[in-house]
């Protein structure tokens, strides 16, 4: 257990430091929410979309974290969980705070990613709403996991997760109409690119392989 912690170390500290300089954009990007080009976003603008379905992804990411935190003493995911709670609950307040700057609500009748313009073959499942997202039945056996198996779990729940993340992430810098929602899902995708092959070094540390 010890070799597997440590051998996460430089690639976690690495992960903090980014972190930190994702938080710090994340701020400046709070104080120039108003949108610099093409007009407020309407409700069916592709920045609505993304910020409203984002809001859920990171909401159920934040969810997880919180849930493995208090199941494993590995000190490595405990780490990489904080990180997960602190960035995403930072941007989750952001993007919600943007639909409140353009006046728009902050659900919808349309079916998620519908912003992105393309007929989506995957279908909301069992609490799933979107691709990447956990089940009700994978959030209970994260519950219900305890140790080494919590660790794990959580690993490939969130490597699955960001999966999904990036691919929405990468639609929305390329179809928003605002400078700001562009940097900031393009710095999403960075980031969430980085934290998967994090994770998938600290998989293999516990002798485990990265989720298909």
């Amino acid at each position: 257990m010890t070799a597997a912690r440590g051998a996460g170390r430089p690639l976690l500290a690495l992960a903090g430091a980014m972190v930190l300089v994702v938080l710090a954009a994340l701020a400046f990007t709070l104080l120039t929410a108003r949108p610099s080009s093409g007009g407020t976003p309407g409700t069916e603008s592709p920045d609505a979309g993304f910020a409203r379905d984002m809001a859920i992804h990171h909401q159920q990411a934040v969810e997880m974290s919180l849930i493995v935190r208090d199941r494993t003493e590995d000190e490595d995911v405990r780490r990489l969980a904080y990180d997960v709670i602190n960035t995403q609950a930072n941007q989750r307040g952001m993007l919600l705070g943007w639909l409140d700057v353009w006046g728009v609500p902050k659900s919808s009748s349309k079916p998620p990613m519908a912003w992105m313009g393309h007929e989506m073959s995957y279908q909301p499942h069992d609490g799933a709403l979107m691709p990447g997202m956990a089940t009700n039945a994978d959030l209970r056996r994260l519950e219900g996991a305890h140790g080494k198996a919590a660790a794990v779990l959580y690993l490939h729940l969130l490597t699955v997760h960001h999966r999904g993340g990036v691919e929405m992430a990468a639609a929305a810098a390329d179809l928003a109409r605002t400078d700001q929602v562009r940097r900031l899902a393009a710095g999403m995708v960075q980031g969430q690119e980085a934290e998967i092959r994090l994770m998938a070094d600290m998989l293999a540390a516990r002798g485990a392989s990265p989720p298909r």
